[in-house]
C-alpha cells in the first residue's frame, strides 16, 4: 500500500478514467429469498448477498457475516460506488431474529452505519475483531450484546465452536484511525458442518496455518475481487484465491467481494472467471451462486451456472 507519488497518480488517473467493463451493464437482479424460507428452513446453508454480505444457517441457527447492505460503500454514499443490483434479496426488515452478526473488520465495504441502525433489533449478539465495538456503541448497539477476539482465540456460542484466525489487511475508517482496530479471518464449526470464512486478506502461509489447526472445511468462502498489483498484500488474486482455499483443506469454495461494487480498476467479472479457470486447472470444486441463491452445504449437487455472461 505504500506507492511513491508517481505511482499514486497514475493511479488516481487510472480510476478517474474508469474501466467501461467495471460493472455490469443493465446491473444485476438478485433472487428473492423467502422470508418464510429463512425463518423455518432448519439445513445448514448460505445464501450470497453480494459482495462479503451471506446469510449462514448452521446448526439451527441464524447468523450474518459481513452484511453490508447499503447502497455505497463510502462515508458520503451519495457520491461513493454504487450497488450492482437495486434490490436485496431480502429487506432487513423482512429478516428473522438473527443469533449472532459476524463482522471481519470495519472498512466501510463490510461495515455499514445504515445496515446496523437498521439491524440492530434484531440481533442476539455481535461478534467482532478488538476494537470494532466501539464504532457498534456509538451507532447505538448495548455493549452487552458484543463480544470481541483477537486472533488465535476459541470459544463456543450456542452449540458452536468459533475461532478468529488471521489475516493480511488493515482497518480504518475515513482520515483517520488506520490500524486501530483488528481485522481477521473466521472458523465455523458445528458437528456436522466446517466453515471458513477468510474475510479480506491477502495471500500468505496462515491459510496453510489454519488449515492445519481447523481443516478440512466442508465449505470456504473466500475473497475474490477489488485486487490489483499494487496492492497484492492486502488483496488476493484470483489465483490465490483458489490456492488459499486449499491450503486451509476446503472441499468446496464459493468466491466472495466481488458482483456488488466496483472498488477496483478490474472488470466486474474477472474475479469469478478467474477463479472458476483456477480451479478447473487445480481441481478445486467451487460454486458460483447467483446472488440470493441459497447452497445447501454438504449437498452433492451446488450451482455452478456462468450467470454474468
Amino acid at each position: 500500500m505504500d506507492m511513491k507519488l508517481k505511482e499514486t497518480l497514475k493511479l488516481v488517473g487510472q480510476m478517474i478514467k474508469g474501466n467501461p467493463l467495471s460493472r455490469p451493464k443493465g446491473g444485476i437482479i438478485a433472487d428473492s429469498l423467502d422470508p418464510k424460507f429463512v425463518r423455518e428452513n432448519r439445513a445448514d446453508q448460505i445464501t450470497w448477498f453480494g459482495h462479503s454480505a451471506l446469510l449462514l444457517r448452521i446448526n439451527g441457527l441464524t447468523l450474518l457475516l459481513d452484511p453490508m447492505f447499503g447502497r455505497s460503500p463510502s462515508p458520503f454514499p451519495i457520491f461513493g460506488p454504487k450497488r450492482y443490483s437495486t434490490k436485496l434479496p431480502i429487506e432487513i426488515e423482512e429478516l428473522p431474529t438473527i443469533d449472532a452478526v459476524i463482522f471481519s473488520h470495519d472498512h466501510y465495504d463490510h461495515l455499514d452505519y445504515g445496515t446496523i441502525r437498521k439491524l440492530k433489533a434484531k440481533v442476539k449478539q455481535f461478534i467482532v475483531p478488538l476494537g470494532v465495538a466501539g464504532h457498534l456503541v456509538r451507532w447505538g448497539v448495548d455493549p452487552q450484546i458484543i463480544q470481541e477476539h483477537d486472533w488465535w482465540d476459541e470459544f463456543t456460542f450456542r452449540g458452536l465452536t468459533l475461532a478468529s484466525t488471521p489475516a493480511r489487511h488493515f482497518s480504518g475508517r475515513g482520515l483517520g484511525g488506520r490500524d486501530t482496530s483488528l481485522w481477521c479471518s473466521w472458523v465455523i464449526l458445528s458437528e456436522d458442518t466446517r466453515i471458513f470464512f477468510s474475510g479480506d486478506s491477502g495471500y500468505g502461509p496462515h491459510f496453510k496455518e489454519i488449515g492445519s489447526k481447523y481443516g478440512p472445511f466442508d465449505l470456504t468462502l473466500m475473497e475474490c475481487g477489488q485486487y490489483n498489483e499494487r496492492w497484492a498484500g492486502i488483496h488476493m488474486m484470483p489465483e490465490e484465491t483458489v490456492q488459499a482455499h486449499l491450503d486451509v483443506q476446503g472441499k468446496l469454495m464459493i468466491p466472495i467481494h466481488w458482483g456488488a461494487f466496483s472498488l477496483a480498476l478490474h472488470s466486474w467479472s474477472d474475479p469469478v472467471e478467474r477463479a472458476v479457470k483456477a480451479a478447473k486447472q487445480l481441481g478445486s470444486a467451487i460454486a458460483t451462486p447467483r446472488i440470493g441463491e441459497t447452497v445447501s452445504i454438504g449437498a452433492a449437487v451446488y450451482p455452478n451456472s456462468t450467470w454474468w455472461v
